[in-house]
């Protein structure tokens, strides 16, 4: 566990379907192979307001375009990922922002980036973590990616609210051979907890992260968002973080 710059990095210790319909889909024959299928699951929810939607969208627009995470896709054996970015709410509520793009250099992470800042807001409601791991995961499925690695980045504000069993879904997934990480976006005062009253952070490492390298980050204050994206992202990409977790 390290602490610097006002970041937190916490290793793991450890459906309904939404707004359209994903279905699940076996690996094909002709799927591109990448070093990575990541899906980016933000919280699109009505804690989040327009101005720190925009926000939100703009740092990882940044990171993706950054060079140390474009150093970090030239790493891999295959030298690309695959990315979607979907923004969630309510049970009913997942969407896809940026669809299933080949990041390989700074045209297509900056082009990934425009389709993100300017797409329309879409999500509604509060909190189904649950089920936005589940529209992710599906949407992994059916892709036309068969990357080395899979992973959900999922991040919130805010703790699981309604939609499936948490665990189940966690389960279900980390057993689909993909791997959940989580960043927290924690609120001035860390004033919104988990079940049982713990802390956000302990809620997702706790709750949320499963499988092979699984981890949390923690953004405390806005000013931290931008870097904490990017540090993550520079992990995931890289697969800096092999241990495995239930």
């Amino acid at each position: 566990m390290t602490s610097r710059g006002g970041l937190h990095w916490l290793p793991a210790v450890a459906l309904a379907i939404g707004a359209a319909f994903v279905p699940s889909a076996p690996a094909r024959a002709a799927d591109i192979p990448v070093d990575l299928e990541l899906v980016l699951a933000a919280d699109g929810s009505g804690s989040i307001d327009d101005e720190e939607l925009r926000f939100q969208r703009q740092g990882y627009a940044e990171a993706l375009a950054h060079p140390r995470v474009l150093a970090a896709i030239q790493s891999g054996f295959h030298k690309a990922i695959a990315v979607a970015y979907i923004e969630w709410g309510a049970p009913q509520s997942q969407h896809v922002i940026a669809d299933w793009t080949v990041i390989r250099d700074e045209a297509s992470a900056r082009a990934f980036g425009k389709t993100l800042v300017e797409s329309p807001r879409a999500a509604w409601g509060y909190n189904s973590i649950s089920n936005a791991i589940d529209f992710s995961a599906r949407l992994i499925d059916a892709n036309a990616y068969k990357g080395t690695r899979r992973v959900i980045d999922v991040s919130g504000d805010g703790p699981q609210i309604g939609g499936r069993p948490l665990e189940e879904v966690r389960r279900e997934t980390v057993a689909r051979g993909i791997t959940i990480n989580a960043l927290v976006i924690e609120t001035a005062g860390g004033a919104l907890r988990g079940p049982g009253g713990v802390t956000l952070a302990e809620h997702y490492e706790r709750d949320v992260i499963g499988g092979a390298g699984a981890f949390i980050a923690v953004a405390r204050e806005r000013a931290r968002f931008p870097e904490t994206v990017l540090r993550k992202l520079v992990l995931e990409i890289a697969d800096l973080n092999a241990t495995e977790n239930p």
